[in-house]
């Protein structure tokens, strides 16, 4: 079943490193040039979820005292959201590849 895209950019702005949940929503917005702006009810209801099903989990480390906010959660992928994330990747591929083959999209 296709992944929600909330979701999919979530998982990819975790799969360099571990983020609180403003510097996930900075990172989705760099990511999609700023086509796609999280609202904090939308990243915190889909991290919600992505725990429920093991794709991320709150990280127990820390940064230094000095640059942290002890009122932040940290979040990292599991492998089994790094799976998650690849298979919809592929996904996608196969859907751009079909484009292609219809002529909706230019052949790379």
């Amino acid at each position: 079943m296709p992944m929600r895209s909330v979701e999919f950019h979530i998982l990819l702005a975790l799969a360099s490193e571990e983020r609180h949940g403003y510097a996930i929503l900075q990172e989705v917005a760099a990511l999609t040039d700023g086509e796609i702006e999280l609202e904090p009810g939308t990243l915190y209801r889909a991290l919600h979820r992505m725990l429920k099903d093991g794709w991320v989990v709150e990280s127990a480390r820390r940064p230094a005292a000095d640059q942290d906010d002890e009122r932040r959660r940290y979040y990292r992928l599991t492998p089994a959201g790094r799976r998650a994330a690849a298979a919809e990747a592929a996904r996608l591929q196969r859907l751009v590849t079909l484009a292609r083959a219809y002529r909706l999209l230019p052949h790379a």
